[in-house]
Order: structure tokens, then C-alpha cells, then sequence
């Protein structure tokens, strides 16, 4: 009897939750789900914005997906592979952040009856993957290339993907605007990779048309002392010098110690603090400079002398700036004063500080280098001012992709419309079931149009047939298809500029796969308690502080 009876194994701590199977992965795929929910009414240029405020007061208004992932704060461990999409598609392509969760969603939620028929998820993955990959391929194939264009008509048609991608954002109204002045800044750091070589300066006040680019620098003015207003404000081919050193009177350290045998030799050992700095400033002056600006202070005895020899300064010049300024002119940030010779100097056309709304602003422009730009951007309220700098953001990353991938697709649908004819086709040639799942994908694919005429408030069952009665065309000449946001019906999408950079698809079919393989590859989901041991160990020392609290106030009586 004794030998009949089985060791009870525990394996997993007490108070561990564990739960699996089908039902587990049917609540991964509801939550996912929900999420995609929540952004689906801002995808396209009719969508809606989320306003969201944080536990300290802070309100984001947005229609940017990652924003919005990043700020609902997702406590499901399934659903923050959503965001984690999210965030990839933002930092790899800058847009399509909607498109990515939206997509995933679809795909789970089409998923989803065939999980609850018993279909092995494995099975679902593998088709999927198929899927994807002849999506990928049939994008390869419909991207049509802006290489070996000149340059007026390269930036024609950058600003067309630009437009394209403004059009869904707050600042759709000035599109046009907008996506010239995004292409210039592109065009100007030219093959430089750093995105913070584009700075974008806010200023509240003002209209978004009175926002402008600089080609070049322009930051806020530091903070100044006695004597700034005396010093001359614009400056034609002035030299540059750029610092990372204090120029301004030090107090001795705290416990600094000097023993003098005689009173007369303090005067000489208060002279040298002086005669220290005065060096420096006269070094300062003799290398030519024009424009001498700090990384750390610059203090008022400095600024009276160099307003006094007709210099412009500012000290506390933020590293970002003071980096941009360096690679704008030419110049090398100083970190001494000796022997500063004309090739660390950098160079402008034009220097001048100039009121921008409230504040005042140093400019350089007509840089050498060119490597920098800045805008400036203009607004009423502070949260539409940094809605249009994710807007611009978003922007400024596609046409970088744009320029350095250079193959565009049709945009408002026509190119997802197009895979899905072209994956239904595919599955009727394949034999058994992965038949139903790759139709299935196919059918995914079609939220993207959908959601567009669910958002401008058009009939989609309608739209949606019209599409596919175009998309089926035997010449292929309905390709280029998609939804016509401006009358409710359909439009040739690549005749009225309707662009997106085939990188930005090609990314997010990718990550929507593989977002939604992950989640229906797992079917188990264990959450581990908290450490028994140190719940014992807060609970002994806050019953100790309250012992030692008590034995206080006996004391005290």
C-alpha cells in the first residue's frame, strides 16, 4: 500500500500562480486586443488624439501610437510586447507606431477561433511566418525607387512622404509647410547619422506659420551678468571660440590655508588670483575671437571686459548646443586658453541675437559645415507645441529613411490592400489548413483601410469593396488604390502623392508578426510571489520601529 502511494514533488514556491493552456492564451490575445483598441481611432488623418495625465499632473495630448503605448503605463505582461513593438518601430523608422499595434492586434484577433477550435498555435506560426515573408517580398516588388533624381526633384518627392506622414498629426492643417521645412533640415546635416544634429527650439506664442528653420544654430540666451547689454548683438564672419572653462573669480577652497611672515605679501597673493584671470581673458581677446561662448560660467568681471573690446559672450551654453555649435562652424571646444591657434576657431556668415515670442535667441546661421539645422517652433499652448515636436520627430525620421532607402510605396491603405489580394491568391494554391490561417493574415492586413474610413466617418463595408473590386484588376493597374480621405471614396494613392517609404511597411508587417508569433507561442504564464523572507524581514523592523517608539514616549512620561 505504502509503496503504491506517489511522492507529492512540489516544484514551484507556495503562493506562485500558474496558468495555462488554451484559456491562457485566449486572455493573452483579449488583452492585446484591448490595446489595439485603444489606439485604433487615431490612425489616418481623420483620427483622434488621446489626452492622458499622469498620477503628477502632467497632461500629454497625442496621437503618436509609441507616445501613447509608452504613457498607459501597461501592467499585462502579454500586452507590453505591444509596446515593446511599438518603441521598435519608432526608434528603427520614426512612424507607424499605430499601424504596428494595430496590425498585431488583428492578427492575434484573427487567431483567435482558431485557437479555441484546437488548432496547434505552432501551426498558426508557421503559416503566419510564410505570410510575412511574401509580404515582405511582394513590397520589394511594388516599391518604386526615387534614386538618380536631381535634387529639386529628390526634395519634391521627400516632402510628399513627409506631407504623408503629417497629415495624421495635430499639425496636419500646415502639412505643406511643415514637410519643406522638415526636408531642408534633413537635407542640410546631410550624411551625418545623428538625429540631435536637427534641434527643435520651443517658444510659446505666435501661430505655427510665424515657427522657422535656421540653417545652422540657434539656442535661448544664457544666463548673463552686468554688462552683457553693452556688448555689440550681430556680427558678420565673426570668429567662434568655444570653451569648456570657468572665466570667472574663484573663492579659495573652504579650509585652503596660507601662513605669511609678512602683511604686505596678502596684496601679492590677491593680485595673482586677478592677474590668473586677466591672462586668461587677454588670451581670449588676442586669438581674435568674436563670439566667445562657455560650457560653464563666464562671470561678470569677464563680461564687462569683453563688452568693453566690443566681444559677444555666453557661458553656461548647454552641451547639446555647444556640440551643435562646434559642428555647425567648425570649430573644437577649448579646454584651456594657451596657445589657441585659427583651426580650432569656428565660423559663421552671420551672428546675431534676435527676440523670438518672449525670448531672446543666438543665432548662427550660413554655418560652413552646414551639418546642423534648427527649428524653431511656434504655438499657443504648450501641449500643441510638444505634440508638433513628436509630429516633426516622426517626420524628420521618415525622410531620412526616405533618403537613405529611397523606395517609396502608395500610402492610405492601397499597399496593404494590394498584399491582402495578393496573400488570398497565394493560399489557393496551398493545400490544407495553413490555406485558412495565410487567408486569414490576409484578411488582417485589411484593418489598415478600414480603420481609415471608420476614423473619417465613411461607409467601410462600401469603400472596402470598391478597393477590392480595383486591387483584382488583371493589368495591376488598381494596384496604387487606396482610401480618398477628401471625398469618401477611393483614389489612385500614388497619382495624389499619397507616400510612404516601403521601409516603413516592410518594418511593421515584421513586428507584427512577430509580436503576435511570440504571443501565441506561449501558453503557459507563471507570476512568482514575493520573497517570503523579505516580507519577514519588513514585517521584524517595522514591529521594531514601533517598540522603539513606545519605549521613547515611556521615557518622555
Amino acid at each position: 500500500m505504502a509503496a503504491m502511494l506517489q511522492p507529492q514533488i512540489i516544484l514551484l514556491k507556495e503562493g506562485t500562480d500558474t496558468s495555462q493552456g488554451k484559456a491562457q492564451l485566449v486572455s493573452n490575445i483579449n488583452s492585446c486586443t484591448a490595446v489595439a483598441d485603444v489606439v485604433r481611432t487615431t490612425l489616418g488623418p481623420r483620427g483622434m488624439d488621446k489626452l492622458i495625465h499622469d498620477d503628477k499632473g502632467n497632461v500629454t495630448i497625442s496621437n503618436d501610437g509609441a507616445t501613447i503605448m509608452k504613457l498607459l503605463d501597461i501592467f499585462h505582461p502579454a500586452a507590453k510586447i505591444l509596446v515593446d513593438i511599438a518603441k521598435s518601430q519608432d526608434s528603427e523608422v520614426g512612424d507607424g507606431t499605430t499601424t504596428v499595434v494595430l496590425l498585431a492586434g488583428e492578427f492575434l484577433k484573427e487567431a483567435k477561433p482558431f485557437v479555441e477550435d484546437g488548432v496547434h498555435p505552432q501551426n498558426l506560426i508557421r503559416s503566419y511566418r510564410t505570410a510575412c515573408y511574401l509580404a515582405i517580398e511582394k513590397i520589394k516588388e511594388l516599391a518604386v525607387s526615387i534614386e538618380g533624381k536631381s535634387l529639386e526633384e529628390k526634395k519634391s518627392l521627400l516632402a510628399k512622404c513627409a506631407a504623408t506622414t503629417l497629415s495624421s498629426k495635430l499639425i496636419g492643417g500646415e502639412k505643406d509647410f511643415f514637410a519643406s521645412m522638415v526636408v531642408d533640415a534633413v537635407i542640410a546635416i546631410g550624411n551625418d547619422d545623428r538625429l540631435n544634429m536637427i534641434g527643435i527650439k520651443k517658444v510659446p506664442g505666435g501661430n505655427m506659420r510665424d515657427s522657422f528653420l535656421v540653417n545652422g544654430v540657434a539656442f535661448k540666451k544664457t544666463f548673463s551678468y552686468a554688462g552683457f547689454e553693452q556688448q555689440p548683438k550681430k556680427f558678420l564672419n565673426p570668429k567662434i571660440l568655444l570653451l569648456n572653462i570657468e572665466l570667472e573669480l574663484k573663492s579659495e577652497k573652504e579650509n585652503a590655508e596660507i601662513r605669511l611672515s609678512d602683511p604686505s605679501q596678502y596684496q601679492s597673493i590677491v593680485d595673482a588670483e586677478w592677474n590668473i584671470i586677466y591672462d586668461k581673458l587677454d588670451k581670449c581677446v588676442k586669438s581674435g575671437a568674436k563670439v566667445v561662448l562657455s560650457r560653464l560660467a563666464i562671470g561678470d568681471l569677464a563680461t564687462q571686459y569683453f563688452a568693453d573690446r566690443d566681444i559677444f559672450c555666453a557661458g553656461r551654453v548647454a552641451e547639446e548646443d555647444l556640440q551643435r555649435v562646434a559642428a555647425a562652424t567648425g570649430g573644437t571646444v577649448q579646454t584651456s586658453v594657451n596657445n589657441i591657434i585659427d583651426e580650432v576657431l569656428g565660423t559663421c556668415e552671420v551672428f546675431e541675437e534676435k527676440q523670438v515670442g518672449n525670448e531672446r535667441f543666438n543665432i548662427f546661421s550660413g554655418c560652413p559645415s552646414g551639418r546642423t539645422a534648427t527649428i524653431v517652433l511656434r504655438g499657443g499652448a504648450d501641449q500643441f507645441i510638444e505634440e508638433a515636436e513628436r509630429s516633426l520627430h516622426d517626420a524628420i525620421m521618415i525622410v531620412r529613411r526616405a533618403l537613405k532607402n529611397s523606395t517609396v510605396v502608395a500610402g492610405g491603405g492601397a499597399i496593404d490592400m494590394e498584399i491582402s489580394r495578393y496573400l488570398r491568391q497565394h493560399a489557393r494554391t496551398i493545400a490544407g489548413k495553413s490555406q485558412l490561417f495565410i487567408n486569414s493574415y490576409a484578411k488582417a492586413l485589411e484593418v489598415i483601410p478600414r480603420q481609415l474610413c471608420d476614423n473619417a466617418g465613411f461607409d467601410a463595408t462600401d469603400v472596402l469593396n470598391k478597393l477590392r473590386q480595383k486591387h483584382v484588376l488583371p493589368s495591376g493597374e488598381g494596384a496604387s488604390y487606396g482610401v480618398d480621405i477628401n471625398t469618401g471614396g477611393i483614389a489612385d494613392s500614388f497619382a495624389n502623392f499619397v507616400w510612404e517609404p516601403s521601409v516603413v511597411k516592410s518594418n511593421a508587417i515584421n513586428a507584427a508578426t512577430e509580436a503576435a508569433c511570440l504571443i501565441l507561442s506561449v501558453d503557459e504564464t507563471v507570476k512568482n510571489p514575493k520573497s517570503e523572507s523579505a516580507q519577514g524581514e519588513a514585517a521584524a523592523s517595522a514591529m521594531a520601529g514601533r517598540g522603539r517608539g513606545r519605549g521613547r514616549g515611556m521615557r518622555r512620561r
